[in-house]
């Protein structure tokens, strides 16, 4: 019984985690600690899990992982946009707003690739034109 009621509530955390931020705000997602960490990574001890984050709301947000190198990866992420980041083990992942309005979010936690969104489809690097950067 013991077991089915943890393995219940693990699937219950990684199915996902609502969250607002506003004002500048910035809130760690995983990776400081219990009671630091605003979410529950279940798969936190494994050498990597993804999370996958969707802006729910309607402005623009920033989502910045920090290594344990203290190498840092930031990108803002759109309204109704939807990112699979790659997290390792010792990464802190944090939410950032960018404005005064509320920003708002789901994220999720999975081992599971059959979980993810497919990728994008490759882009042509000669049809980019005018001042568009293109990052790898």
């Amino acid at each position: 019984m013991k077991t089915f009621i943890s393995a219940f509530f693990l699937g219950f955390l990684s199915f996902g985690q609502t969250f607002e931020i506003t004002q500048g705000q910035s809130m760690c997602m995983i990776g400081k600690g219990v009671g630091q960490d605003a979410t529950i990574n279940p798969y936190a001890e494994e050498e990597y899990s993804y999370a996958l984050v969707e802006n729910l709301g309607s402005v623009v947000f920033q989502i910045r992982i920090v290594s344990i190198k203290s190498v840092v990866r930031q990108f803002p992420i759109k309204p109704s946009g939807l990112v699979v980041i790659k997290l390792l083990r010792d990464d802190v992942l944090y939410f950032d707003a960018l404005r005064t309005e509320k920003a708002k979010a789901t994220i999720k936690y999975t081992l599971d690739e059959s979980e993810l969104p497919p990728p994008p489809p490759p882009v042509n690097k000669s049809k980019i034109a005018g001042n568009s950067t293109l990052i790898d």
